[in-house]
């Protein structure tokens, strides 16, 4: 028994055109679902673990038990919006959530990556214990294309989300790596979102 095909685009039939009438003359323009289908290849390409792939800043929950922390978050929450509706912003191509674990970080640095992909940008997601484990297996001559490219990508990506900044110490070789990282997205003012939970005098220092 066969699988059941995707249902045709309704506008343009599955072609990715339509035609327009614009004053009087006819003319072929891309359909909406090309845009939907790119969408979502670049989502796909980002690497954003299963368990936030769907998360995003209207189903992040605000801990109301606590006033303090409550007003903490909801400010994080305005910040990561308006860095998402100001971007790009080349005076201020970075964004650092930065507490303790399980406040939501990692869910509030994903809803900005997911919504600048939603604006057409493409971004990249690492962990940086994965990211540490791949510099580490790119200096091994026998080291795989994944390796490299993953050095490749943490430093030409369009936007760059590193979570979990600092997490785990290493050679300093490979550790120096990251502020290398950086530096290099810095200087050419290309985007990175990063999580910490290190407090804000260590973290400057592993950034800077």
């Amino acid at each position: 028994m066969g699988t059941m095909s995707e249902p045709l685009c309704p506008d343009c039939g599955g072609t990715g055109w339509k035609i327009v009438e614009r004053e009087g003359i006819s003319a072929a323009q891309p359909c909406v679902c090309q845009q939907a289908e790119r969408l979502r290849t670049i989502e796909e390409r980002a690497g954003i673990p299963p368990l936030y792939r769907h998360v995003s800043l209207d189903n992040f929950r605000l801990p109301t038990e606590d006033p303090a922390a409550y007003r903490q978050m909801a400010a994080a929450v305005l910040t990561v919006r308006s860095y998402v509706r100001e971007f790009p912003q080349p005076d201020r191509p970075g964004l650092l959530l930065m507490g303790d674990p399980g406040t939501g970080k990692t869910h509030l640095a994903v809803a900005a990556l997911r919504m600048l992909i939603a604006r057409g940008f493409e971004g990249v997601f690492f962990d940086y214990q994965d990211l540490l484990a791949r510099v580490r297996a790119s200096w091994d001559p026998a080291a795989g294309a994944s390796e490299r490219d993953a050095y490749r990508t943490a430093l030409e990506a369009e936007v760059l989300l590193l979570d979990d900044l600092g997490s785990q110490r290493g050679p300093e070789w490979v550790v120096d790596t990251i502020p290398a990282f950086v530096t290099h997205r810095c200087n050419y003012q290309k985007p990175l979102i990063a999580t910490t939970n290190l407090p804000d005098e260590v973290a400057g220092d592993d950034l800077l």
